[in-house]
């Protein structure tokens, strides 16, 4: 684990809908926030189901409106190396979350959570999954997301003001 920056996992069932989603969000607003240099953020899945493919076309379109690239996005399942890459691993709802706790190994556990728990406007507890539904889902995943990665920023941000004091002082 790198210790000079903040790695997030976002975590959903099959990595084309939710959690590539919230990667894409997160990227784009800690980019715009100007820590980009601290924090990173990838995404996965607890099926193999869709190993390799693209984005559903749904969650695409709705990032799209909303200014959010996620067309170059393949699908991947969460590795056992995962466990102790990632700072923080987010799931979308209570069954991913359940998985994850399963998978991982003991002393990562802690590191696995609900990614609605960081959200400051919506007081669900779960992103539901929008696959088998209408579009309206992929927008209020959307929103759900959005939300969280928000309040998931500012709370890391006085570590990655930390790392960058920590990162000028050994350039010195």
């Amino acid at each position: 684990m790198d210790d000079k920056l903040i790695k997030i996992l976002f975590v959903c069932t099959g990595n084309v809908c939710r959690s590539p989603m919230a990667e894409a969000i997160f990227k784009k607003k800690v980019k715009e926030a100007g820590y980009d240099d601290v924090m990173t953020a990838s995404s996965a899945g607890t099926s193999g189901e869709h190993v390799g493919d693209p984005c559903d076309q749904r969650a695409v379109l709705t990032c799209r409106r909303r200014d959010v690239q996620l067309a170059d996005h393949r699908a991947r399942q969460i590795t056992p190396e995962d466990f102790e890459e990632y700072d923080l691993i987010l799931a979308m709802d209570w069954e991913v979350l359940t998985e994850l706790q399963q998978r991982s190994p003991a002393q990562f556990r802690h590191k696995i959570q609900l990614m609605m728990r960081y959200a400051n406007e919506f007081d669900e507890a779960i992103v539901p999954d929008p696959y088998f539904g209408v579009n309206e889902g992929f927008v209020q995943a959307f929103e759900y997301c959005s939300d969280a990665c928000e309040g998931l920023i500012e709370f890391f941000e006085k570590r990655a003001k930390q790392l960058r004091a920590e990162r000028a002082a050994a350039k010195k």
